[in-house]
C-alpha cells in the first residue's frame, strides 16, 4: 500500500517537471518568435526597393527592442567569440587567405583579404579557428532589391553575435556596387561599430547606397560554390515573401582558413 502510495507520487513528480520543461521550451520558442518578427529593414537601397537591416554584432537589434547581453544563446548555452574581446587586426597578417564554408547546401571556397580588411579579416578568421560558426544558420535571404544571403548569427533570429563588436567599416566600394561573389561584414545601419559575427554572400551584383557610417566592410570573395547560393536564393525566402528565412535551409558545418 505505501509503496503504491510512493510510486504515484513519483509518476506525479515526474509529470510536473516534464509539465515544467515543457512550459519552459514553448516560452522560449515564442520569445525567439517575436524577435524575430521585431527585425526590420534600415539599409536604404533606393527608390522602389526594400529596406534591408544587415545586422552583425552582439549589440544589433532594432531601435525599439531591449539591449541584448553581452553574450548570445542558441540551445539554451553562451556562446562567445575570443571571450567577448576584439580580434587584434595584426591576427590577419596583412595577407590573402583561403579556405571554405563547408554547408548544408554544399561547399563555399573563399578569400579574405587581410590586407585592406585587416580587422573583419581578423574576427572572422579567429572565429572560424575557434569553431564559432559551426552549426549556425544563415537565417536571412534577400531577393529583391539587394541579392544577399546572410549568416554568423549563432541564435538564427538576426539579433546574434560574438559578445563584442568593432568598427570602423574598411575597404567599403567608392560606387557602393557590390559585384557578385562579394563577402562583407553585416552591420547595423548608421553604426560603423556595430560589426560582430554575421556576414553576407551577395549572389548578384546589388547596389547598397552608404549611409553615415559608410558603406558595408568588403573582406573577401566567393572563389567557388557561387552556384550554391545561387541556388539557395533560385528556391526563395519562406513564404513567399522577398526578404527572409531561406525556403531551403541552410546551415553552416564549419569553416577552414589558411
Amino acid at each position: 500500500m505505501a509503496s503504491s502510495k510512493r510510486e504515484r507520487e513519483y509518476e506525479r513528480r515526474r509529470y510536473e517537471k516534464w509539465q515544467h520543461r515543457l512550459a519552459e521550451k514553448q516560452a522560449r520558442r515564442r520569445r525567439t518568435q517575436l524577435v524575430a518578427a521585431g527585425v526590420v529593414g534600415v539599409l536604404v537601397v533606393g527608390i522602389g526597393v526594400s529596406a534591408a537591416l544587415l545586422l552583425g554584432g552582439d549589440d544589433q537589434q532594432p531601435a525599439d527592442a531591449a539591449t541584448t547581453p553581452a553574450t548570445e544563446t542558441t540551445g539554451g548555452e553562451a556562446r562567445t567569440g575570443n571571450g567577448g574581446v576584439v580580434p587584434d587586426p595584426s591576427a590577419a597578417e596583412g595577407r590573402a587567405w583561403t579556405g571554405s564554408i563547408t554547408t548544408s547546401a554544399g561547399d563555399i571556397g573563399i578569400e579574405l583579404e587581410g590586407d585592406v580588411a585587416p580587422q573583419a579579416v581578423a574576427s572572422f578568421v579567429t572565429l572560424a579557428q575557434e569553431g564559432y560558426f559551426d552549426g549556425t544558420d544563415c537565417h536571412r535571404l534577400v531577393t529583391s532589391g539587394i541579392y544577399v544571403l546572410q549568416c554568423g548569427d549563432p541564435t538564427g533570429t538576426g539579433t546574434g553575435g560574438p559578445g563584442y563588436s568593432f568598427g570602423p567599416v574598411e575597404n567599403a566600394p567608392a560606387d557602393d556596387v557590390y559585384p557578385a561573389g562579394t563577402i562583407a561584414m553585416a552591420r547595423q545601419g548608421g553604426d560603423g561599430e556595430s560589426m560582430g559575427s554575421q556576414f553576407f554572400l551577395v549572389y548578384e551584383d546589388s547596389t547598397i547606397p552608404s549611409d553615415q557610417a559608410g558603406g558595408y566592410t568588403v573582406f573577401g570573395r566567393i572563389t567557388s560554390g557561387l552556384d550554391v547560393v545561387q541556388a539557395v536564393a533560385d528556391a526563395g525566402v519562406s513564404g513567399g515573401a522577398s526578404d527572409g528565412t531561406p525556403t531551403t535551409p541552410v546551415t553552416i558545418e564549419g569553416v577552414e582558413t589558411q
